[in-house]
């Protein structure tokens, strides 16, 4: 079978010179998170229809966006790629890919760490392992992951930017703020439309409660915008900054123009939505019909039981639309998703229902019951996804079921623990103000 060697020293088997190039656009756009990275594996596969990793590419920007509608076109995918010859790192991918489609997220978060020793120049195996480690909260993998493959890359390589971004991210997540930040500004500035390099950079702005800082980067370089399919999360990370700073009008504005003005579909679009109306929601503010165009995209894909991550968005939507039912129906699906024994019925189980019942709750205004769920899973919630960032609405939720609750100690005792974290914060502040409002006990 003809292969082809790419400019990183990797084979590509079944490829030719110029179903290898639209191969590589199309990794760079995935690397950029911009364009429309579909069309150009379909033209590489065009000129060759035996590309194995063109096949793998597909079936990756499928999974990988937690879609239910993705999953046919991966199992489509893969099942074409498996028929054809490929070499180790490639059965890798296949592997790896097989086990998502399966539901069995950390096997293929394994294999892909065993590719990624193996061929640690390989930029797509980098990317979808460093994502899956996004999806399952495993905060050490995001970091450790590309940290092992960091001494096998240089400036001079394509896609080094990328390499970067995602070991910021890595850093951000575990911690180490400094180094992140100073990792996410470098690969900004070696490719200024990298929206996962600037999205890095404002973690770190965000953990560090540097919320002016944070305007300023989201606002000073827009070249995480135009056609960047990520630019809806980034957009998000700057309103989360305006909220910070009490500018409930312009977090509006955001959220109307290009947070959710255009009303997307897309899941990891309706999960900053109703992550951005329900943190609105906890501070008091009416945001009028806003969540029905959201709760309307939720529905017909809020039972698939696919992620439970994506369940806890959709129950905010549907509380916060007054769709009971809906939601209601969100907490059966995951009923029956916990007995399937894949790896999405453990995030259920351990803290995905347990958090979309607290949302129901809350809604209600049997905020006691909202904390009494709450409680027991925010220290383990990175167990079902997300970054610190995003499960952050985990613990706004607590501290404002308890102020309603009128639960003094537990209400003083967490505002304490959020003014310890974010001390030079308008939102712990107020809080504070609040908590010591409750009767005494």
């Amino acid at each position: 079978m003809k292969h082809y060697t790419d400019t990183l020293g990797l084979t590509l088997s079944g490829a030719n010179a110029a179903a290898a190039a639209r191969y590589a656009a199309a990794v760079r756009l995935l690397q950029c998170y911009r364009g429309d990275p579909v069309a150009e594996v379909d033209a590489a596969l065009a000129e060759a229809p035996d590309f194995v990793m063109a096949h793998a590419l597909k079936a990756w920007l499928h999974l990988l966006g937690t879609e239910p509608g993705g999953l046919p076109v991966a199992r489509a995918a893969l099942e074409a790629a498996e028929e054809l010859p490929a070499t180790h790192r490639e059965a890798g991918h296949l592997a790896a890919i097989r086990h998502l489609v399966e539901g069995r997220w950390h096997a293929a978060s394994r294999v892909m760490e065993d590719v990624t020793i193996e061929a640690p120049r390989d930029a797509l195996g980098l990317l979808a392992g460093h994502l899956i480690d996004f999806f399952t909260g495993h905060s050490r993998m995001l970091c450790d992951r590309i940290a092992r493959a960091l001494p096998h890359w240089d400036a001079f390589m394509p896609g080094f930017h990328s390499v970067l971004g995602m070991h910021a991210f890595g850093l951000e997540e575990t911690g180490d703020y400094a180094r992140a930040e100073t990792a996410g500004r470098r690969g900004v500035e070696l490719e200024p439309t990298d929206g996962w390099s600037q999205h890095a950079v404002a973690h770190v702005l965000e953990m560090q409660n540097r919320t002016e800082d944070g305007i300023r980067w989201m606002r000073d370089n827009h070249g995480w915008a135009g056609d960047s399919f990520f630019q809806v999360h980034n957009w998000w990370h700057l309103a989360l900054y305006h909220l910070e700073a009490g500018d409930i009008p312009t977090v509006l504005a955001l959220f109307d123009g290009p947070i959710y003005g255009a009303k997307s579909g897309v899941v990891l679009d309706m999960v900053d939505a109703s992550a951005m109306l329900w943190r609105l929601h906890l501070r008091g503010v009416d945001v009028g019909d806003r969540w029905q165009a959201v709760a309307d995209n939720w529905a017909p894909i809020s039972t698939v039981g696919l992620y439970a991550f994506n369940d806890l968005h959709a129950v905010m939507a549907f509380t916060g639309g007054g769709r009971g039912d809906a939601a209601q129906a969100v907490i059966a699906a995951q009923k029956e998703a916990i007995t399937r024994g894949d790896d999405n019925s453990g995030f259920t189980a351990e803290v995905g229902n347990a958090a979309c019942r607290a949302i129901i709750a809350f809604g209600d205004g049997d905020f006691r019951t909202a904390v009494a769920l709450l409680r027991p899973i925010r220290s383990i919630a990175a167990r079902f996804g997300g970054s610190h960032a995003q499960r952050d609405v985990i613990d706004l939720t607590l501290i404002e079921a308890a102020l309603r609750a009128g639960d003094t100690p537990l209400a003083a005792a967490l505002v304490a623990e959020r003014c310890d974290r974010r001390h030079d914060s308008a939102l712990s502040r107020l809080f504070q103000r609040r908590a010591t409002q409750l009767p005494a006990v």
